[in-house]
């Protein structure tokens, strides 16, 4: 094999290493995610609150796993994203409802059932602008946009 072939698949296999421990970053997904795992089920998920995003890791034949907003209403979890039909890792939420996610520095396998119910639409949105402090003068939350997805995780 030619010196710069080798060095060429060296880099390469430093990047790829790299990419999978160090990502999902910014709006660059992931693959597996690392941390501790929790397999005690989880009732109440108020402590999301104190994270800033989370990362979600849906499964395929490599795990891909994103950044993404995640809120606790009462002691539901839930992620959301605008826009999201089409979205590799929701269409993945769809198809195969079983993943992970990593809050703060732990790793909890849930499924992930998507919101269709305005009701619950409703106090997942509440819950976003809650935890955001997305609120106007008047200390009302903005209405919430129809192209707006939520799902509820469950632990399992």
């Amino acid at each position: 094999m030619p010196k710069t072939a080798s060095i060429f698949i060296g880099l390469a296999l430093i990047c790829t290493a790299g990419w999978v421990t160090q990502c999902p970053c910014d709006r660059s997904p992931g693959a597996w995610l690392f941390g501790e795992i929790v397999e005690d089920s989880v009732e109440d998920w108020s402590f999301a609150n104190q994270a800033g995003l989370c990362q979600l890791e849906v499964t395929g034949v490599i795990p891909h796993s994103v950044n993404l907003n995640c809120m606790a209403d009462e002691s539901e979890l839930f992620i959301s994203c605008a826009r999201c039909d089409g979205k590799y890792w929701s269409t993945r939420a769809m198809e195969s409802p079983h993943g992970r996610i990593k809050i703060l520095d732990s790793v909890y396998p849930v499924k992930m059932i998507r919101v269709l119910d305005n009701v619950t639409l409703d106090r997942a949105w509440r819950a976003r602008a809650n935890k955001r402090r997305d609120r106007s003068p008047e200390n009302s939350v903005p209405p919430r946009p129809s192209h707006w997805w939520s799902f509820r995780l469950e632990s399992y």
